[in-house]
């Protein structure tokens, strides 16, 4: 994403990411510690366990517990763009969390408006 960003030769501006599926969200996190993500992780599972007797499991029980977690983060975000960078904070990294067990095929959609 940083180097398509760079490609744009867009000084200002801002970028809107859309991550296209309802079972992985986007995050701006803390980007220091690997221990965030893991507790990041830890928490949502806990909002929205495994085995809760969920109707939706046609993709298996990781399915329906995927969606929610979903819904608790965000699947859009906006971040301005000030001289060709992300204007994230010292301890701001972009994150697309992944919510199923297995490793998925994603796609985030980028729209960038600026000069």
């Amino acid at each position: 994403m940083t180097e398509w960003l760079r490609q744009q030769a867009v000084r200002t501006g801002l970028l809107t990411l859309f991550c296209r599926h309802t079972s992985a969200s986007l995050l701006v996190q803390e980007n220091a510690s690997p221990s965030a993500r893991r507790d990041l992780e830890r928490g949502l599972a806990r909002l929205a366990p495994e085995g809760d007797g969920y109707e939706h499991d046609d993709e298996g029980p990781d399915d329906m517990p995927a969606h929610l977690r979903a819904m608790l983060t965000q699947t859009s975000l906006a971040i301005p763009v000030i001289d060709g960078e992300l204007a994230l904070g010292t301890w701001q990294g972009v994150y697309l969390f992944e919510h199923r067990r297995g490793p998925q095929r994603r796609q985030v959609a980028l729209h960038l408006i600026g000069e």
